[in-house]
């Protein structure tokens, strides 16, 4: 039977048997994520004291489709004035990582864990990296990525949990969720313009995130 028939029947009060599949992909489609609403509900946050001094809240951007999500730490002042993640010279340089992988900003997705600037973009604390969790774990189901790449010591550790320095997390390849999605760790495009020489990790983090999408990237 049609979906959207089925629905219109249960509607009306009509009772209508679906197989188990068929009523699963309907409950998915009817339990979807509505992008424009999740960022509205996101906008109105006052779940934790940094909602008193931002300009506005940085949900994310590019590709719902996408099969690499992009996590980074905090906004910092800039991306705070304009609303978008990693803008600035760090921004252009992970454009420019990207483009070596053979991937555009507008193809990929990319967010940060905390969606509210730390003032004097300190490390976030452990209650705002709690109130923002559940935000990240949707924003996650949303997307659906094939592979998460967490970027930046204050990412990875707090998404994994773990307080093992970034250079031993390099090179691994976790999992995340439930779903146990495919992860990776790298430095933060602003540490490579601090470090340059760290860039040729950073390239060898790349290859892996190539190498783990595989044929999701063509």
């Amino acid at each position: 039977m049609n979906h959207t028939r089925a629905q219109s029947l249960a509607v009306m009060g009509v009772e209508v048997w679906l197989r188990r599949d068929v009523a699963e992909r309907v409950n998915s489609t009817n339990n979807a994520l509505d992008p424009a609403e999740f960022a509205a509900e996101v906008a109105g946050c006052t779940r934790c004291g940094l909602h008193k001094e931002r300009t506005q809240t940085v949900f994310g951007v590019g590709d719902l489709d996408a099969n690499l999500l992009i996590i980074g730490e905090a906004p910092g002042a800039e991306e705070d004035r304009v609303g978008e993640p990693f803008v600035g010279r760090a921004g252009k340089l992970l454009n420019s990582m990207l483009r070596a992988i053979g991937l555009s900003r507008e193809q990929v997705y990319i967010a940060n864990m905390l969606k509210c600037r730390p003032p004097g973009n300190r490390d976030p604390s452990v209650e705002e990296v709690a109130q923002c969790a559940a935000f990240l774990d949707r924003q996650i189901d949303m997307i659906k990525p094939s592979l998460i790449l967490a970027v930046g010591r204050i990412a990875a550790q707090n998404i994994l949990q773990q307080t093992t320095p970034i250079g031993k997390m390099r090179g691994q390849r976790y999992t995340y969720g439930e779903k146990q999605t495919p992860l990776i760790v790298t430095y933060h495009p602003a540490y490579l313009l601090r470090s340059p020489r760290e860039k040729r990790k950073a390239w060898a983090d790349l290859m892996l995130a190539k190498q783990l999408l595989g044929d999701s990237m063509l």
